[in-house]
């Protein structure tokens, strides 16, 4: 059984980069990088990286124990791996997918997008609360149909690995060909963005086919600049209220909601209200395109039909 961690080799590689990007941005674009919030997102890091270290194994030995009950032996042939890539990416979609449309895993989630600076420092905005959420139940089908926990953990790490490099406005297009299956900077700048038209698009880790599959991808376009965050923006460089601020909203909508609305409140997309006091990203996207005299299937057709999850 592989004994590998491959984002523990990655982080020499990761501030590399960032130092390469930090040179760019001096002379290229002198507002990408604002020095609390780059110490802000090492923040999150090294938080993030804590949190990890305490609950990660404890799914794993879950994970091991279910893996048990296998459906099959799939081994460590080179195919497996492939596969399991390939499954992870897809299960990865739809954790991410959850992580904005369902308040609870919203909570955990947010931190991600909380900075509103477009940077490789901005990948290391990991989450702290991660475990609260139980998005590790995503994964137990894998398990379940007999890829080894470890195989799963070594897929996830690459598939964070590269995620890192997409988080940068340097790049500004890749090959046509790149850009048609793989997740890249411009499509991941799209899903960092607070624009009504890209709110809740490009979901994909590695493989922007998924997002292109299920009805939630959105080109990136030169009419209109880029405004990262999220809708509400923080306001402050505070640590732990960026970290926590998401999860105490929830407990004061639900703690001033009637009783027959609570739950609404965890499980519903974020913005929703009972009283309707505020705006869904969906809210705000049928706005922008009522502005715009257009629908959401003429704005984008594939996303039109494909029901919010």
């Amino acid at each position: 059984m592989p004994d590998f961690s491959p984002t523990e080799y990655a982080v020499p590689g990761f501030v590399a980069l960032v130092l390469i990007e930090m040179i760019w941005a001096w002379r290229r674009n002198p507002s990408a990088y604002e020095p609390k919030d780059t110490l802000t997102s090492l923040a999150f890091g090294l938080g993030s990286t804590v949190a990890g270290l305490l609950f990660g194994g404890l799914f794993f030995a879950l994970y091991l124990f279910l893996w048990e009950y296998r459906l099959f032996d799939i081994g460590w042939a080179w195919w497996a791996w492939i596969a399991c890539f390939v499954l992870d990416d897809l299960k990865y979609y739809w954790v991410h997918r959850f992580g904005h449309r369902v308040r609870w895993f919203w909570a955990s989630h947010v931190n991600h997008h909380s900075s509103q600076h477009y940077n490789l420092s901005t990948a290391l905005r990991q989450t702290w609360t991660g475990f609260l959420t139980l998005g590790f139940a995503f994964a137990l089908p894998l398990v379940l149909l007999g890829f080894h926990p470890a195989m799963i953990a070594i897929c996830g790490g690459f598939n964070l690995i590269y995620q890192f490099w997409i988080h940068t406005e340097a790049i500004d297009r890749m090959p046509r060909w790149f850009e048609a299956v793989m997740n890249t900077p411009s499509h991941h700048r799209v899903h960092h963005a607070t624009n009504p038209r890209y709110l809740d698009r490009n979901y994909a880790g590695v493989f922007i086919v998924w997002d292109k599959m299920f009805g939630t991808f959105e080109p990136e376009t030169k009419d209109e600049k880029i405004r990262y965050g999220i809708v509400k923006q923080l306001g402050s460089f505070n640590l732990l209220w960026a970290v926590f601020h998401e999860w105490i909203g929830i407990a004061q909508d639900m703690w001033r909601a009637p009783w027959k609305h609570k739950l609404s409140y965890l499980l519903r997309e974020p913005g929703w209200t009972h009283d309707g006091s505020r705006q869904t990203s969906d809210e705000i996207r049928e706005a922008w395109l009522k502005r715009e005299g257009k629908t959401v299937a003429e704005e984008n057709p594939i996303a039109g039909e494909a029901e919010p999850a």
